[in-house]
């Protein structure tokens, strides 16, 4: 009738709702158990109400006599899913629970016509439509699909009990199916994972997943812009997965790697090459490849273990060929890690899935190592030239060291807390740190001496990077401010205030056309550049009010008082 609503409650009550009119129509008792799931019968002719309870009883209810009809046992677990056959009649009813069995029940007799053992707990399963092409050999009047623990759909010939199609779980996944849904206009089944997201299979195309949405972000703490065209963005969300958002659609790729949360993650200039530092003590270098199959468009191509705590600092080298990496760990050691052994990879980031498919990721060697600080490193960066980089640690320094010996270079001190975050000038020879003192510091490499200190935050100051070629500083801080900094007069020209939480990271790309922010809050938002229009605006106004005074002009020799006196007083000049 599309009037009427279904519910079923923990109160073990079924309940009919008549939405337009806003009353309740129906209250069925009868069930012993909490409701699972509810389903209105097809036919347009009579109508009937299927319910199934957490006891695996499923009640048959007529809405025209209010009164259950039948009481079908067979299940031992709950029922989570019903579905009926699309014809008129709806002749055949599907119900799947978690006793690993889909029933297929004839609903004219009301008797049960198959048991189709699945031999996993079953969250979800249904019929796709009967013109549906599901990209198999031949054709099958009745498909069941379902999805369950292995997190994974799988497609079922009802008339036979035969499985006719077992999709391909993703490298590394972990995840299972709470439900899933099929869309029968897109030809899409949707599955709701336990980790909160939404994956979208096309059932035209052997379920290949077309889209993916992930429902939730935990904390942001480190991303980064990733692809050729920079349009992706690369996230560390306080858990184990990578994260590659598309920024025009919200689409999300899941990279699976690591054991633990990833607390930071650093990109090549290229934008194809990620690593990331974990919870897990180890670091893992990625290949990205938007343009590849689902499976191969984010690979792991080298690990990177030999620290004894978790890695919170990471940099990739800057220069073309990208032959080493840096690591910082709360074990105060920093190490560099021989990429040169990836440069055939990094040259075809299309063979990367098949280079590692054989022998899986590479195990990086480590070319030195030693203690860089007296406490937890929070932040490691590599000068543009790739001749030297700097750390950041909370003993209240950063240090400056060389990158083919690894020996030290200058200490930089003046903060009076831990220091959160370094950076070097893409133009000069200075270098920026952020600390909890709340405020951020200009060193000269020439002499590590302090140059200038900003100050303006009313918190710790956790990100900084430089803007506009050098000339100005963007920093984020735990207040949930974001501040633009003129480096010359250190004056703060812009404060931008949107998040709830602290800031812990900024990511920027190349044009700077856009900057996206994330923290605490767990929200990522999007900040685009407005100087240029900003700009014409004013050059329009200018332009406007130009034409204006000599509008005026015009009228004051030509003795027109009264429409001089109606523009003086729209320019506001009535004197």
């Amino acid at each position: 009738t599309s009037t009427l609503v279904a519910t079923g409650s923990a109160d073990s009550t079924v309940k009919v709702w008549d939405i337009d009119r806003g009353y309740c129509t129906h209250n069925f008792k009868g069930h012993g158990g909490l409701i699972t799931s509810v389903k209105f019968h097809p036919s347009k002719t009579s109508l009937h109400l299927v319910s199934a309870s957490d006891d695996g009883v499923i009640r048959v209810w007529n809405l025209n006599t209010g009164k259950c009809e039948s009481i079908l046992e067979s299940h031992v677990s709950v029922v989570r899913s019903i579905d009926f056959t699309q014809d008129d009649n709806g002749q055949y009813m599907v119900t799947a629970g978690r006793d690993k069995v889909i029933n297929v029940w004839n609903w004219k007799r009301r008797a049960l016509e198959r048991t189709i053992p699945a031999y996993e707990t079953l969250e979800a399963a249904g019929l796709l439509s009967t013109d549906c092409d599901i990209g198999l050999d031949s054709r099958r009047q009745h498909v069941i699909y379902s999805g369950g623990e292995r997190g994974i759909i799988r497609l079922w010939d009802m008339s036979t009990g035969e499985e006719i199609f077992e999709q391909t779980k993703e490298l590394n996944a972990k995840h299972s199916f709470v439900s899933a849904l099929y869309l029968p206009q897109a030809q899409d089944i949707v599955a709701i994972t336990n980790d909160q997201n939404l994956l979208f299979y096309q059932t035209t195309k052997k379920l290949e997943r077309v889209r993916q949405i992930v429902g939730y972000n935990e904390e942001i703490i480190d991303m980064a812009y990733v692809g050729e065209d920079q349009r992706y963005l690369a996230v560390a969300t306080n858990t184990e997965q990578l994260r590659i958002y598309n920024t025009e659609d919200i689409n999300c790729e899941l990279a699976y790697g690591h054991k633990d949360i990833i607390l930071c993650l650093s990109v090549h200039n290229s934008c194809r090459i990620i690593a990331t530092g974990s919870k897990d003590n180890s670091a893992l270098v990625w290949v990205i490849n938007m343009n590849a199959p689902v499976n191969q468009r984010v690979v792991c191509v080298a690990t990177a273990v030999g620290h004894t705590k978790a890695v919170g600092a990471i940099c990739l080298a800057q220069g073309a060929d990208c032959s080493f990496m840096l690591t910082g760990s709360e074990d105060r050691t920093v190490k560099m890690w021989d990429l040169k052994p990836l440069r055939s990879i990094f040259d075809h980031p299309e063979r990367a899935a098949a280079a590692v498919s054989s022998n899986g990721p590479l195990k990086l060697r480590s070319l030195y190592t030693f203690q860089a600080h007296d406490k937890d490193i929070n932040s490691i960066c590599v000068a543009p030239n790739d001749n030297i980089f700097a750390t950041g640690s909370q003993d209240k320094t950063a240090k400056v060291w060389d990158v083919a010996t690894g020996k030290p270079l200058g200490t930089l001190q003046g903060h009076r807390r831990g220091v959160w975050n370094v950076s070097f000038s893409p133009v000069d020879r200075v270098i920026a740190t952020t600390s909890s003192d709340r405020t951020a510091k200009l060193w000269s490499l020439s002499d590590f001496s302090c140059l200038k200190t900003l100050e303006g935050h009313t918190n710790s100051v956790l990100r900084v990077e430089f803007m506009t070629r050098g000339t100005q500083m963007m920093t984020t801080g735990s207040d949930g401010l974001i501040k633009l900094w003129n480096i010359n007069n250190a004056e703060c020209v812009l404060t931008l205030d949107k998040h709830e939480n602290k800031i812990w990271t900024i990511a920027k790309q190349s044009s700077e056309k856009f900057i996206a922010t994330g923290g605490a809050d767990s929200v990522i938002h999007i900040w685009k550049d407005t100087t240029n229009e900003e700009i014409e605006r004013l050059h329009k106004e200018d332009a406007r009010l130009l034409e204006q005074q000599q509008a005026l002009d015009n009228f004051l020799m030509s003795k027109d008082y009264r429409n001089a006196i109606m523009l003086t007083l729209s320019l506001d000049q009535p004197h």
